[in-house]
């Protein structure tokens, strides 16, 4: 499947176009410092595919009938947090697809830049726990889950132990948060590889747990977090809490691939529809 063939799946589908709950946009600045961590890469080859300027890459989405996506940002460290907050708003009022997206970090004044951010229009939030390095159960963080899971809004969490473990990766830190805060809306990143089977059964425990695809399924992935064939069925009855994430630009491969991937799962037009379009669309619609 090359990318120029994604319309013509969205056709035969009777989608408007591809929902995708993970999508990156970061200040000029972060972006390039993210690129230069996969270039330095020694232990794989991991091209950047879309490695084209901001507009540039806003056009590259469209032309691939993304029709609703986020902006996927991050701090690694305190105090970083609240001004990425300002740049996602400011971003999104020029990409009309684009849900205002924020994040945040385990420092003080957490829950007020969160609150202001949500007060303001922030409609979908990042949480890097391998990249932070930071625990989700940190108690500098009890107020601000609590207040998405008031809000409703997704929050699209990397709390798996791929491609490297961290300290707080894996199930157990992030199940003891949706422990307290049963109703958040967490959107567990890259289905939670490796651990699939265990981030499954944390969105059959909790109502609001979603998955993204993002990686998951493509050739590349497949080679280093293979998905147990045994888990499918797993996939097709969860088919609600499935969401489409890509990781653009930051894949080693064209977009169409991961779309690929996943048409390849062989679980039918109803799961491809709800998937690829409807699942993202209701989480990250204004009504959410």
């Amino acid at each position: 499947m090359r990318d120029a063939d994604l319309r013509g799946v969205c056709k035969e589908l009777g989608i408007p176009g591809f929902a995708d709950v993970h999508v990156h946009f970061m200040p000029e600045r972060v972006l390039r410092k993210v690129w230069a961590y996969f270039d330095a890469l020694d232990v794989l080859e991991w091209p950047i595919e879309y490695r084209l300027d901001e507009s540039a890459r806003l056009e590259q989405l469209a032309s691939l009938g993304v029709v609703r996506h986020t902006a996927l940002l991050y701090p690694h460290k305190p105090a970083m947090a609240a001004w990425l907050n300002e740049w996602g708003l400011s971003f999104a009022k020029d990409a009309p697809n684009c849900v205002p997206t924020g994040t945040f970090f385990p420092e003080p004044g957490a829950a007020d830049y969160v609150r202001a951010g949500l007060e303001n229009g922030l409609r979908a939030f990042k949480a890097h726990v391998q990249v932070g390095a930071y625990d989700p159960r940190d108690p500098l963080l009890d107020d601000v889950w609590g207040l998405l899971a008031d809000a409703g809004v997704p929050v699209v969490c990397h709390c798996g132990s791929g491609p490297m473990p961290g300290k707080f990766t894996g199930p157990g830190p992030i199940g003891e948060v949706l422990a307290r805060h049963p109703s958040l809306t967490l959107v567990v990143a890259h289905l939670g590889q490796p651990e699939y089977a265990e981030f499954l059964a944390l969105a059959d425990a909790y109502p609001n747990v979603h998955l993204d695809t993002t990686m998951t399924f493509t050739d590349f992935v497949e080679r280093l977090a293979p998905f147990p064939p045994s888990l499918k069925p797993r996939l097709r009855d969860s088919f609600d809490r499935i969401v489409l994430g890509s990781d653009f630009p930051n894949i080693p491969y064209p977009y169409a691939h991961q779309i690929e991937s996943l048409v390849r799962l062989d679980l039918g037009d109803d799961w491809l529809r709800a998937v690829l379009h409807d699942n993202g669309e209701r989480l990250l619609s204004p009504a959410s």
